[in-house]
């Protein structure tokens, strides 16, 4: 991680991940970019959907392929490179026959190593391979939840699913979760873990930085008036005021289930997640 100076009260705290030593490339390749509108949080009648979104630094997108359908061809990384869309590292990887494309890279690949999606691939970071032939302890990222449906799960820095069982046409994987979820065997998954694990110690610093990232402020509800958040209101500082915490619609939140009690993909679950301070990944 790279620090700073205290010239000012908000380079004191700032951090930045070190990309001098890791990226080898400033500029993406043009073929696999365009041009496109995020959608900052508004929906197809430009309505506030998700609050706090907004604004940002323009940005190019990488096409990045997820879908992994060059099976049995090798590839060979040839640059590190930064996406603003996403916070793990992409590589551009050359296929043997010529194709170009963009991937995610796992840790420890470096420029001019090799990967391959096959079935018979070996278990080296990047190679990509069936769940059913992923011995039981292997980390695995770009993970399909359905077969050809291109990689959903394990998509971030750093993070990884481990493969915990094989059993009766589904595999067990560990989320990062820490849910244990069955997927079908014939799903593919890649080897290793995401790259740039040391994204979740950045510290912005300071708020500019953070509507950057198109971020915009989040004003506490007991600084609101009583129109305006269930913890509006009062003289000075309050505390809550409600016997349990509501979101600014009232919904009771902090320990309530919320999740469907019929959702289809239930039955796939085997453990739920742990929650609290007590969550930690074996």
């Amino acid at each position: 991680m790279k620090s700073y100076n205290p010239t000012s009260k908000s380079r004191r705290q700032m951090t930045n991940v070190t990309y001098g030593g890791v990226l080898t490339k400033t500029e993406p390749t043009k073929s696999l970019t365009f041009g496109f509108r995020r959608s900052v949080g508004r929906n197809n009648a430009g309505r506030i959907t998700t609050r706090h979104k907004g604004s940002g630094h323009k940005r190019l997108f990488r096409d990045i392929d997820f879908l992994y359908d060059k099976k049995d061809i090798p590839a060979k990384i040839k640059s590190i490179e930064y996406d603003p869309n996403r916070s793990a590292f992409i590589g551009l990887a050359f296929y043997k026959d010529g194709d170009r494309r963009y991937v995610v890279l796992p840790k420890s690949v470096k420029v001019g190593d090799s990967f391959i999606v096959s079935e018979k691939a070996e278990l080296n970071p990047g190679n990509r391979l069936p769940l059913r032939n992923i011995p039981v302890g292997t980390f695995v990222y770009n993970v399909e939840i359905k077969p050809k449906g291109g990689a959903k799960i394990g998509r971030s820095a750093g993070i990884f699913a481990q493969v915990v069982a094989n059993a009766d046409g589904y595999t067990n994987l560990k989320m990062p979760s820490t849910e244990v979820r069955k997927i079908n065997e014939n799903c593919w998954a890649s080897i290793g873990v995401v790259s740039n694990e040391e994204h979740h110690l950045e510290n912005y610093g300071k708020a500019g930085r953070s509507r950057w990232k198109g971020i915009r402020p989040t004003v506490r509800g007991t600084a609101m008036n009583p129109v305006d958040h269930p913890y509006g209101g009062g003289e000075g500082r309050q505390g809550r005021g409600t016997k349990r915490p509501k979101t600014m619609w009232g919904k009771v939140t902090g320990g309530r289930k919320t999740r469907t009690p019929k959702k289809y993909s239930n039955l796939f679950i085997v453990s739920r997640r742990k929650t609290g301070k007590s969550k930690t990944i074996q």
